[in-house]
């Protein structure tokens, strides 16, 4: 209700619902009243759901199913979308298409918090970085700082 959508890692789609009805069954206006993110966009912006409307949650593909997730957060029409792990376990067709769409959402002016193991695409998609070790804040700023940071290979095992 506050503007928040999340994207949680396991997916979290209802596999006895259609793709449609996972899409309808979240929408609603944003905080502000906004409806940017039609069940026509989101069409547009997956078209391989477009092509199973009618298959449940449970007949679709781990790369499906994520994508049905992001459009379900979307169709929240969000302030702030945050994505638990979007692209784990995807191939990789798969993976450059959800990053395609975190480009798309951060355009339209959505804010993302990306969580994410692929450290080099968030640097690059982002503008703002933190890196966490156990808890700890241990390197933060802008993702250009961050990324040329040499203490962030020591954080991240590179």
């Amino acid at each position: 209700r506050l503007g928040v959508a999340y994207v949680p890692e396991g997916r979290g789609v209802f596999p006895n619902l259609s793709v449609r009805e996972n899409l309808v069954m979240a929408a609603r206006r944003g905080v502000d009243g906004r409806n940017d993110w039609s069940f026509e966009r989101v069409m547009e912006t997956f078209p391989r759901l477009k092509e199973r409307l009618t298959n449940l949650g449970a007949q679709l593909s781990g790369g499906e199913q994520q994508m049905l997730s992001i459009g379900r957060a979307l169709m929240t029409h969000p302030e702030l979308i945050v994505l638990d792990e979007a692209t784990e376990g995807l191939a990789p067709l798969i993976v450059a298409d959800i990053w395609r769409v975190i480009g798309d959402i951060r355009a339209a002016g959505i804010a993302t918090l990306i969580v994410d193991r692929d450290y080099r695409k968030v640097l690059a998609r982002s503008d703002r970085a933190l890196v966490l070790q156990k808890g700890q804040a241990v390197l933060a700023g802008p993702s250009d700082d961050v990324a040329a940071d040499p203490a962030l290979a020591g954080f991240l095992g590179v």
